[in-house]
């Protein structure tokens, strides 16, 4: 697949970008600052790279106006932030960003975002694009997606309970909470073998959001495959 840079100083929205776009096939290089980025860009010559505007040493909008005067902006670049007003978005494109995503970002829009990017390719010379920015659209937060539907809700056909108070191998004589997580960590450990332990898959099965999906298996200590290999 694709060879993606990811430049942002904090490191929850590095991880979760780069989880996403890795379980999606693409090759992912991080970086926290200016710097890294630097040299991650001479290095791996990204095919895309996502850039964080807010960064500590030298800002996005700093380093993209610095690629673009190095004749350096041979990929294109997806603006990042949660702060940014509008005309920071309006001067990011001006200067050669292909699109901005307002944090927090929602799974939809930054797949849709990254895939429009990569059709669009490597240009050697990218000519400054009318913007539109994505910051004038409403972006719905991951964190404020609506709560599934509760995962233990009874079937259709009513499920056998022996007489000595099993449900399977869950024992009914426990307290509720702790007779969810164990239905809840079968049912996670089912839809990860299923689906090879890819993320999106198991998010579009379970119906949860990529973010409630990650916080909810680690709640119940369950790790992917790619986790437990490294």
């Amino acid at each position: 697949m694709a060879r993606i840079l990811v430049v942002d100083d904090e490191v929850g929205i590095r991880e979760l970008l780069s989880e996403i776009l890795y379980d999606e096939g693409h090759t992912v290089e991080l970086a926290e600052n200016a710097a890294q980025a630097r040299a991650a860009r001479l290095r791996m010559r990204p095919d895309l790279v996502l850039l964080d505007i807010w960064m500590p040493d030298t800002d996005g909008v700093s380093l993209l106006k610095e690629w673009g005067s190095q004749g350096l902006l041979d990929m294109p670049v997806i603006m990042m932030s949660g702060h940014a007003t509008i005309d920071t978005a309006v001067e990011a494109t001006r200067i050669g960003a292909m699109d901005f995503l307002e944090k927090p970002i929602t799974l939809q829009r930054l797949l849709k975002t990254v895939a429009a990017g990569l059709a669009r390719g490597r240009a050697p010379h990218p000519a400054p694009v009318a913007a539109h920015p994505a910051a004038a659209s409403p972006v719905v937060a991951l964190e404020d997606e609506l709560d599934p539907p509760t995962l233990a809700a009874a079937p259709a056909n009513e499920v056998p309970v022996t007489s000595n108070g099993q449900l399977g191998s869950i024992s009914l004589d426990q307290p509720l909470r702790e007779a969810r997580d164990e239905f809840e960590r079968i049912y996670f450990e089912y839809h990860l073998v299923r689906e090879s332990h890819s993320m999106t898959r198991v998010s579009e099965r379970t119906g949860l959001e990529r973010t409630h999906l990650y916080r909810k298996l680690k709640q119940l200590g369950i790790e992917s495959a790619r986790k437990r290999s490294t």
